[in-house]
């Protein structure tokens, strides 16, 4: 071969190369740009054995059921207030479609954040503000954690049931007074007391908050709070343990009654789905006991069969609507009459609740 043939031929080589490194090039940066981003910010770790975690089961069920057309992603252990706002930004950056803020504090700057970029699609759990691009979403948790107020009720021996709360504001109160209710239906004119531990993730406080508790006089302890540290002190106290959020039997195997659960995945996956379709519209989702949403966790071994036969009798009526808990009459902490007999509290009157029923123990305030 003379050097010009082999001169034209090595340039020939090298433009072939160019032009296949162009093509694969090009179709990688396709199938990265057609590939739907989702992501979710939690307020404690992924793996917390409650509320983050039921969400991030949510997030794998999308994932599992989309597989490679959706790619997923989660931020944990996000601070609640203006601290989100850069963790919005920086997933809005990395080209995230829609966003699912999983805690009360982050609304304002989800509210915010939605005003400045209307082209995606935010949801906030737990909250109540709404516009074009921001939808809200939660459930009536308050059914499954009056269900679990049964089996603490059922539990008591001497009608003192403890419960770990977080902070004072509706959700709180309304699921405090749901499991008041729950206890009192299995156990006439036993107490609850709540100790407040300021936070929806903290195992130190909560292990703490469980052993005043039990030095109060608790033979049983319940939650609403996020880590399973409260069962893991019951556990070893001997205190039969109502959870929340998860099924966290496996903290607690001796001592496990049984829980309200969420299951968000196929609401996760709808919302996801609607995007990508270019359907989704903006909303306020409760869902319920007769959708799925809210669940009951299984039973641990010390659950009667008779405790499970009143629960199973309410849960159905809870399913059918011939019964509601905050139906009247009910009494407030005071002793005073705060819903009178046929008349039942409005989804309206939940979400501002600020009392709490009599037979609670502590203050609606913190």
């Amino acid at each position: 071969m003379t050097k010009r043939k082999f001169a034209l031929a090595a340039l020939l080589l090298t433009t072939m190369a160019t032009v296949v490194s162009l093509v694969v090039t090009a179709t990688g940066s396709a199938n990265h740009s057609s590939t739907f981003k989702a992501a979710w910010i939690y307020v404690g770790p992924h793996n917390d054995g409650g509320w983050s975690q039921a969400h991030d089961a949510g997030r794998l069920y999308v994932q599992k059921q989309l597989g490679s057309k959706v790619v997923t992603t989660y931020k944990e252990s996000v601070p609640e207030g203006p601290q989100v706002t850069q963790v919005i930004e920086s997933l809005i950056k990395d080209g995230n479609s829609i966003i699912f803020a999983t805690s009360f504090g982050y609304q304002d700057q989800m509210v915010a954040e939605a005003a400045k970029h209307p082209d995606v699609k935010f949801e906030m759990a737990t909250g109540y503000k709404t516009s074009k691009n921001m939808a809200v979403y939660y459930g009536a948790g308050e059914d499954g954690i009056y269900l679990s107020g049964m089996a603490a009720g059922a539990a008591s021996k001497n009608g003192v049931v403890g419960y770990v709360v977080p902070f004072a504001i509706p959700e709180v109160i309304r699921h405090a007074n749901a499991f008041a209710l729950g206890v009192q239906a299995t156990h006439p004119g036993a107490t609850v007391k709540v100790v407040w531990t300021n936070s929806w993730f903290s195992p130190a406080t909560e292990k703490k908050a469980a052993e005043s508790l039990k030095a109060a006089g608790a033979d049983v302890i319940g939650q609403n709070v996020d880590s399973p540290a409260a069962g893991q002190y019951a556990e070893s106290a001997s205190l039969p343990w109502v959870g929340y959020d998860s099924n966290s039997q496996k903290f607690a195997p001796k001592q496990w009654l049984t829980a309200a659960t969420y299951n968000w995945g196929p609401y996760y996956l709808s919302r996801v789905k609607a995007t990508m379709a270019g359907t989704w519209k903006t909303g306020s989702y409760y869902g319920s006991l007769q959708d799925g949403f809210v669940q009951l966790a299984p039973f641990g071994p010390s659950v009667s069969s008779s405790t499970k036969a009143a629960i199973a009798a309410k849960l159905a009526a809870l399913k059918s609507g011939k019964f509601f808990e905050f139906a009247g009459p009910i009494y407030s902490q005071d002793g005073k009459l705060a819903v009178a007999a046929g008349k039942k509290l409005s989804l309206s009157d939940l979400m501002s609740i600020d009392w709490f029923v009599k037979g609670v123990v502590g203050s609606a305030k913190g």
